[in-house]
């Protein structure tokens, strides 16, 4: 497991390392949305700089995942972003939803490796300390 965890980890923080990095210096080709609603979301988002701290976020936790460190942490907080690239692509784009589905399980193996950290998260009657 640790071998798998290692590898899912490596991946995982390369695809939000270079697609954050990316929606900073554009150095992929990204192709248009299809016209429509993707189009309409897309351009909503771009001209309100919603992604700006999005894109922070996947390079911030690409970087973690990397490393090594805070990988709890990192998991966290890449994990709405994750959410938010699957409904997206389901409602609007499902031939895109590959690089999604694959951050997803990615994230799914880490979740199960590092379980133990998130343990907490499932008290149900959790009174503050």
């Amino acid at each position: 497991m640790k071998i798998v965890a290692l590898v899912a980890r490596i991946l995982l923080g390369l695809e939000f390392l270079v697609f954050g990095l990316n929606g900073f210096l554009h150095f992929l080709k990204m192709p248009p949305p299809p016209p429509g609603d993707l189009a309409t979301f897309t351009t909503v988002l771009m001209n309100t700089h919603y992604l700006a701290p999005v894109y922070g976020i996947q390079v911030f936790s690409g970087l973690l995942l990397l490393l090594g460190i805070f990988v709890p942490l990192a998991l966290a907080l890449i994990a709405p972003v994750i959410v938010n690239i699957l409904i997206t692509h389901v409602l609007m784009a499902p031939a895109g939803i590959p690089p999604g589905a694959l951050a997803a399980v990615l994230w799914l193996i880490l979740f199960f490796a590092y379980r133990e950290y998130f343990a907490s998260l499932f008290t149900a009657n959790a009174r503050p300390a």
